[in-house]
């Protein structure tokens, strides 16, 4: 039954594909009736494609530039653009960029000088929304870390270990890029940290990222500023 309910689908997307290719090769604006002629489809189900390619903003329909005598015929044509509705591979780019990365001289350095930045960025970011915030104290920097990193899905939580503040991270957002290239994706990810406590100028740094501390675990270890620093 699944299958005889996806059919339709698959076909529908398919002659709306047509359609679309038709007006893109196109030099000028067409009419439904010679679209149809071209897919030797009838009318009804150009127009019925037409009117969800308009909708998505893919096609629109050509005005005529001055007006004549009775009613004329509508003209379409594709809107020239790339196709946003396509699929996006955006891990399979991020594969590249860090395997390209990792074969680079100093690729922990980099990650972390990749990583500061982005920081710094988030951090401008946050201040450009809240121009309120004023610099934090340790607990206050601990508190806005932690809801950075959760709302980049870190799962982060608040931990102490001999007085030694943490935040431990149960979720990782590219996991299985942090498995294959960690010399990359966990210094980038110890770098985001410094960068933001840096630009918060914040009484702290990121000391080091323990990855897999445990099979559900990284451990982030922050170290107070002391007073004559």
């Amino acid at each position: 039954m699944t299958y005889i309910t996806s059919l339709p689908s698959r076909q529908t997307q398919g002659r709306r594909r047509e359609v679309l290719r038709t007006l893109r090769a196109s030099s000028h604006s067409m009419r439904i009736v010679e679209i149809a002629d071209l897919l030797d489809v009838h009318p009804n189900t150009v127009r019925f494609h037409l009117d969800s390619l308009v909708a998505d903003g893919l096609v629109e329909l050509d005005e005529p530039g001055r007006k004549r005598l009775g009613r004329p015929a509508l003209m379409f044509r594709a809107v020239r653009q790339m196709d946003r509705g396509g699929t996006r591979h955006y891990q399979v780019l991020a594969e590249v960029l860090t395997k390209a990365l990792a074969a680079k001289r100093y690729p922990r350095t980099k990650a972390l000088a990749a990583g500061r930045a982005w920081g710094h960025s988030l951090a401008s970011l946050e201040s450009e929304l809240d121009s309120s915030a004023g610099i934090p104290t340790a607990e206050e920097a601990i508190d806005r870390l932690v809801d950075v990193m959760d709302e980049l899905d870190f799962a982060p939580e608040r931990r102490n270990s001999d007085g030694e503040p943490q935040v431990g991270l149960r979720h990782c957002p590219f996991l299985e890029l942090a498995e294959n290239q960690a010399d990359v994706v966990c210094p980038l990810h110890l770098g985001l940290v410094r960068g933001m406590l840096e630009a918060w100028q914040a009484p702290m740094t990121a000391e080091r990222l323990d990855a897999f501390h445990g099979p559900d675990l990284c451990v982030l270890h922050l170290k107070l500023a002391s007073a004559n620093e």
